[in-house]
């Protein structure tokens, strides 16, 4: 017995023992392995600032590598020594992803997020199959999602946020029917969302594919994800409805589609998910109404529809919301008045309303109804009445911001019991301030420690400038008190205030010295005192304001030298016309490297030279010194400045030649060098720059015209008043030059020469008695027409224009043209003083008495509301004899579209920059005139010049079109060809000019359609079509139409996108661009088919009237 049990143990360990040793090798080969793959992550790993790799795999340490910083090993039967985590988050190691963590077979969690980890995903990791939780958010990976991170079948967490990922979602992750969580959002993902293989993923609770470029519809199976409780979709290019399905998602507590292109309504069974929490659908192009069954969601703590184009009245049910802390309803097209239910919503701290057509006034007891609230917006609506003083008691309140209303009465003193308040907007109301007493407000909020923004702009704020606005907060920066009826002088004290990046005072009636303490702001960034009376010097310290960029001072009294320290400040607008300044232009000013916007010295009283330095301000777009004492010779260095647009130096003493240099000036859209003492000739090199109006008037000018170039159509120069030139185009009736006969042929032609005199003194004599009486004809068919005008229209004088004018004063110039000068002036009219526009024509312009008529023919058979209305006309003589003839319209207030789009500045305190719905309001109002003058009855009238500058802005921005100077009547009988013009005889403006009048093809009202879809292609990119970049048969029609889809944010005029509402405030909320690029691309849409080259394929007007209205329709009204 003893020896079996003897020969059985020996069986035993022989077959035992080698098996054991087997399976103990096998595990210590895959636990090396396991190290070998962590030591290749740390060979990838380029910097690890903080050192935590630095014990991995250190030759003196005995440490296992399951306890190295980051890993752990499993503890149990297979899994035992072997790497089942690696967490490494949040450690700013940098480096790519070694492929070789894909041998980690037992690897279960995968966390290497907020890091700096770049190149792609490895393909290898569909090998981890035990993998439960893989997380690399917060890098900078690029490349695509691997397909085959599907076959990692337990995946239960897949978080891939934050990166640079591209190309679109595998259709392979539904496959992974265990997945809980996908985070995808901050990347660069397109396409669409695989919707059929996403139904599978009935275990999903949340997903996030939030800012990136996906597009397509919502998959309306995504309602049958019922396992759902987080659904982020936001900031994507989504299109389509919201889907009703989504309202079976009973789990859902929030749902997050803001920023895409969604259409339709707001589905109501929304209203059915009990248990939503959030509730984000802003800045879509929702329409409809808001649901009443949205106020059934009563566990709601936010909800944002704003930024839509929503309609109709707010529901009193939102006020059943209680828990609600967010409502944001603003930017939307909404009426009515404010529920009173909404003020019980007693949770609030955001409570937002701006941007709609809100109106009624705020309840008395308002600010009791909300002791939570923080931030209450509720600007640009058409809200009246009194600021409730109540407001004072929800001392929680950062934000009070009330602009673009019609908020009357005093500002509540008690303002100042708001100790956190950070930014207040009152600007652009009715709010009085008629004795001190009113004034108090502004000393309560010296109590408001943080107080940030201030905007009190275009009120009715009147008395003296109390010395209090120098005790508000240290931390202001922002303060807006310009247009309103302050009087005073401005307390030098204001350069306590040592935060403020922005100060406007503009508009009012201040009166002393500017605060020489204003130089101790540095943090200054624009200063605006235009408009007011302040005198004496500028300030040297202003120099020490090392931030300011623009310095507006015009229209002042301010006297003495420019001060060079000026030239300390990184300034880009120096705005310092209509003042009584004196002295040599400082040469430091014009070795500025940033002034690149605006320089504007106009109307003061600088002498001396202009120096060469002007050559410095190579940045520069506008340079206006005219009507000064300028003298000597325009500096050869004014040809460096490449990027000028406007240049005017008129009315001054300079002289000598047009510098050759100027011809480097390729972009110059005007160049006024009127009223000085110039001579010589003008250089050919002025008909080659494209697109510009150049005026030469009242110099001393000789020689030859050119002929070329810009010199062939009369409206985009004047010579007027250069008594020694001769040649040009036969328009200009001027002499013939006389040629050049040398010395050595002199005596033998001296007979010929005389025999040539006597008959050309023959032909003279005839060719004069000829003029003579054609010109008595001609004047008695004008002079017929004329009291025939004069029988239709009231009747007004010179002596009554010339007083209306103050004699014609330079100050009332508003304008110069091709044909005349326009003045504001006053006259009697309808039995009151009214204010108009006088168009006096230069009857020394051949093509002016033309012009005369054929603008009074046109505007005296025609009325419409988008048409500068004539009231008279006057046909007389002046004050010396001379013949005189004007025209009078009504005066339209707000400039015209070509200064909009191209110089804008602060109108009113108020940026002048518009946008998306002020721009297609006028495309509109445009059209609407075209539609009127091409079916006029019984004569269709085209307008033939149709371009921004003929586009005038009323003070609503309501748009009239002016200048029918070149206007012409379309005949339908026999003798329609003879009434017809031909391009021969068309002036028109380059750029604008229809191409088939160019070959002589006759006057069309698709003429007009070519220059309209030029003026809509101009209204959206703020490119005129003479550009420079314009050039070699490319055009501002071929440039919209390549970008036209895929670039067209590129192209857009970019002020567009701007979150600055007319200068005056901030939005707080992101405004998305793309929101808007639908409504755009169909407009330039449009502006493409309008200037097609062949007539037939233009649009008709009535048809561009219509898609614009549609579009108008589309587009939320204000945003």
């Amino acid at each position: 017995m003893a020896m079996e049990l003897l020969v059985t143990f020996l069986l035993f360990t022989t077959v035992a023992f080698p098996l054991s040793w087997l399976a103990s090798t096998s595990q210590a080969a895959s636990v090396s392995t396991d190290q070998l793959e962590l030591l290749s992550f740390k060979k990838f790993v380029s910097d690890d600032p903080n050192g935590v790799l630095k014990s991995w795999g250190r030759a003196a340490s005995n440490v296992s590598y399951c306890q190295w910083h980051g890993v752990k090993c499993g503890s149990r039967g297979r899994r035992r020594g072997r790497v089942t985590a690696l967490e490494l988050p949040g450690l700013n190691i940098s480096g790519i992803i070694s492929p070789a963590l894909a041998n980690l077979t037992f690897l279960r969690s995968l966390d290497l997020s907020q890091n700096h980890l770049h190149g792609s995903l490895p393909h290898e990791f569909s090998l981890l199959q035990n993998l439960n939780h893989f997380d690399l958010s917060f890098n900078t990976l690029d490349g695509e999602i691997p397909p085959s991170l599907s076959r990692c079948s337990n995946l239960r967490n897949i978080s891939l946020g934050f990166n640079n990922l591209q190309g679109g979602i595998p259709e392979e992750l539904g496959n992974l029917v265990d997945l809980q969580s996908l985070s995808l959002l901050y990347n660069n993902l397109t396409g669409s969302i695989p919707a059929d293989s996403f139904q599978k993923l009935q275990k999903l609770e949340y997903l996030s594919l939030a800012n990136n470029k996906l597009s397509g519809v919502i998959p309306d199976s995504f309602g049958n994800l019922s396992s759902l409780t987080y659904l982020h979709l936001n900031n994507n290019s989504f299109t389509g409805t919201i889907p009703p399905s989504l309202s079976a998602l009973s789990s859902l507590t929030k749902l997050g589609l803001m920023g895409n292109y969604l259409t339709g309504n707001i589905p109501p069974s929304l209203g059915n998910l009990s248990n939503l929490l959030w509730l984000d659908i802003g800045f879509n192009n929702l329409t409809g109404t808001i649901p009443r069954s949205l106020g059934n969601l009563y566990s709601l703590n936010l909800l944002a529809v704003g930024a839509n184009k929503l309609t109709g009245p707010i529901p009193p049910q939102l006020g059943n919301l209680r828990n609600l802390t967010y409502l944001s309803l603003e930017f939307n097209n909404l009426t009515g008045h404010i529920p009173d239910s909404l003020f019980n919503l007693s949770s609030l701290q955001l409570f937002s309303l701006q941007s709609n057509n809100l109106q009624g006034s705020l309840p008395k007891e308002m600010g009791n109804s909300f002791p939570q609230l923080k931030h209450l917006h509720l600007g640009i609506n058409e809200f009246h009445g009194s600021i409730p003083s109540s407001l004072c008691n929800s001392t929680n309140l950062r934000d009070l911001l009330l602009e673009y209303n019609q908020f009357s009465g005093t500002i509540p003193p008690c303002l100042g019991q708001l100790y956190g308040l950070f930014r207040l907007g009152l600007g652009v109301n009715q709010l009085e301030a008629r004795n001190p007493t009113d004034w108090n407000f502004l000393t309560s909020l010296a109590n408001c420690s943080i107080l940030s923004y201030l905007g009190l702009s275009a009120n009715n704020l009147e008395g003296m400038m109390p010395s209090s606005i120098a005790n508000l907060s240290t931390t202001l920066q922002v303060l807006y008190i310009d247009y309103n009826i302050i009087e005073g002088t401005i307390p030098e004290e204001i350069g306590n205030l040592v935060s403020l990046t922005q100060i406007a005072m503009g508009g009012n009636l201040l009166h002393g010295t500017l605060p020489v303490s204003v130089g101790r702001l540095n943090m200054l960034q624009d200063i605006e005192f235009e408009q007011n009376k302040l005198e004496g010097a500028i300030p040297a310290s202003f120099g020490n304001l090392t931030q300011l960029t623009q310095l507006r001072l015009a229209e002042n009294l301010l006297t003495g030298n420019i001060p060079p320290s000026l030239a300390n400040c990184p300034l880009n607008w120096l705005d310092l016309q209509r003042n009584k300044l004196t002295g040599p232009v400082p040469i430091e000013i014009l070795r500025m490297p940033t002034l690149s916007n605006f320089l504007d010295m106009q109307d003061n009283m600088l002498s001396g030279a202009l120096p060469s330095e002007v050559g410095n301000l190579i940045n520069l777009e506008q340079l206006d010194i005219s009507n000064n004492r300028i003298s000597g010779e325009i500096p050869k260095s004014l040809g460096e400045c490449l990027l000028l647009a406007y240049l005017n130096l008129s009315k001054n003493l300079f002289e000598g030649s047009i510098p050759p240099s100027l011809s480097n000036l390729r972009g110059l859209q005007m160049i006024d060098l009127s009223y000085n003492n110039l001579s010589g000739n003008i250089p050919e090199f002025l008909g080659n720059i494209s697109g510009v109006y150049l005026n030469l008037s009242f110099n001393d000018l000789e020689g030859a015209v050119p002929k070329h170039g810009i010199f062939q159509n009369l409206s985009a120069f004047s010579i007027t008043g250069n008594s020694r030139l001769c040649g040009g185009i036969s328009e200009l009736r001027l002499p013939p030059c006389p040629n050049k006969v040398s010395q050595k042929h002199h005596s033998q032609k001296l007979k010929l020469i005389i025999a040539l005199i006597a008959a050309i003194l023959y032909c003279i004599i005839l060719l004069s008695l000829l003029a003579l009486r054609f010109s008595r004809c001609r004047s008695t068919r004008q002079s017929q027409f004329s009291v025939a005008l004069m029988d239709k229209y009231p009747r007004i004088s010179y002596s009554e224009l010339a007083r209306g004018t103050e004699g014609f004063s330079h100050t009332n110039l508003v304008g110069v043209g091709s044909f005349g000068s326009v003045y504001k002036g006053v006259i009697h009219y309808d039995g009151k003083a009214t204010s108009v526009a006088i168009k006096v024509i230069n009857l020394q312009q051949h093509g002016a008495s033309q012009s005369f008529i054929a603008e009074c023919q046109a505007l005296g058979h025609v009325r419409h509301r988008n048409l500068v209305k004539i009231l008279t006309v006057c046909s007389g003589l002046d004050s010396a004899g001379n013949d005189f003839k004007a025209l009078i319209y009504e005066f339209i207030p707000n400039g015209n579209l070509d200064g909009w789009l191209h110089n804008p500045s602060r109108r009113d305190g108020i940026k002048t920059t518009l946008d998306i719905n002020q721009r297609l309001g006028i495309a509109i109002d445009v059209a609407s005139a075209l539609d009127y003058l091409h079916n006029h009855k019984p004569t269709p009238i085209v307008h033939c010049d149709l371009k921004p500058s003929n586009v005038l802005l009323d003070y609503d921005l309501v748009a009239h079109v002016a200048d029918f100077g070149l206007a012409k009547f379309l005949r339908d009988d026999a003798n329609s060809s003879q009434n017809s013009t031909s391009m021969g005889a068309l002036k028109g403006t380059i750029g604008y000019i229809a191409p088939e009048y160019g070959i002589g093809n006759e006057v069309s009202i698709q003429g007009d359609i070519f220059s309209y879809g030029i003026l809509l292609l101009e209204l959206f990119t703020a490119k005129r079509p003479t550009d420079d970049a314009f050039m070699e048969g490319y055009s501002l029609h071929q440039y919209v139409a390549m970008a036209l889809g895929h670039k067209t944010t590129e192209i857009i005029d970019q002020s567009l996108f701007l979150t600055e509402h007319s200068g005056a405030f901030k939005s707080d909320i992101t405004n998305k661009e793309e929101t808007y690029i639908a409504c755009i691309t169909s407009v330039l849409t449009i502006g493409i088919q309008c200037s097609k080259a062949e007539t037939t394929e233009r649009m008709q007007i009535a048809h561009v009237l219509r898609e614009l209205h549609r579009i108008r329709e589309n587009v939320n009204q204000q945003y």
